[in-house]
């Protein structure tokens, strides 16, 4: 299969498409007055909660506050520890500060959609904090290809860190791998540090730009 990138850029917009064989499969554009929030992480402010809607809206500086439901609000660990489907007013109250990341852009009258599930991906894995397992992408079709990198990575990873090793990992060598993981670890640890820092609401790191993201992800 043939696959091509074709990027255009002006100062209104950036354009990309993805062609697979000369067909178009995938297209993106990104516009610099509406920069897309998906993927940002924040430092937001619990403004209300919502026990009706099981969710609560949260400031994190942008025009409308943002929507965080239940079920994408990490549980407490040890013995604070919610058991079975906790409910809003168990996990935040009014004035907590919270760390989230943006997975879904603000659309129309609402608000951006939050996660207390952090992700930060790389050029071959994602890192997902607070998690404790190895993923592998199903795009790598080789049995023995996707048991070297779950071992591998189980042996690299430290505790309290999920990992999902992507499509483009195939192949790759230990020491690709073992760098690719130490820089999501360095970026993490600077926005945990941002976290402690920094007072609510602020922006503590953004995605990168649409053709950056996708040289990242597809090429």
């Amino acid at each position: 299969m043939d696959q091509k990138i074709i990027i255009n850029c002006d100062y209104k917009q950036t354009r990309v498409a993805l062609l697979e064989d000369g067909k178009v499969m995938e297209l993106y554009v990104e516009r610099p007055l509406h920069q897309r929030l998906v993927g940002n992480i924040y430092k937001g402010r619990v403004e209300n909660v919502l026990p009706g809607m099981q969710a609560a809206f949260v400031d994190i500086g942008e025009e409308r506050n943002a929507f965080f439901y239940v079920d994408d609000i990490p549980h407490p660990r040890g013995e604070e520890r919610v058991e079975g489907r906790a409910t809003i007013q168990q996990l935040l109250h009014a004035g907590e500060e919270v760390l989230v990341q943006v997975m879904k852009d603000s659309f129309g009258s609402k608000g951006a959609r939050l996660t207390g599930h952090i992700t930060l991906p790389g050029r071959y894995l994602v890192l997902m904090p607070g998690l404790n397992y190895v993923g592998v992408s199903r795009r790598i079709e080789s049995q023995e290809e996707r048991e070297r990198l779950r071992k591998l990575m189980e042996e690299l990873r430290p505790p309290e860190v999920g990992l999902i090793v992507r499509t483009a990992a195939e192949g790759a060598d230990q020491e690709s791998l073992s760098n690719d993981l130490q820089f999501l670890l360095r970026l993490w640890e600077k926005i945990i540090n941002l976290y402690k820092k920094e007072k609510s609401p602020v922006l503590l790191h953004k995605d990168i730009a649409l053709v950056y993201r996708i040289v990242r992800d597809l090429f």
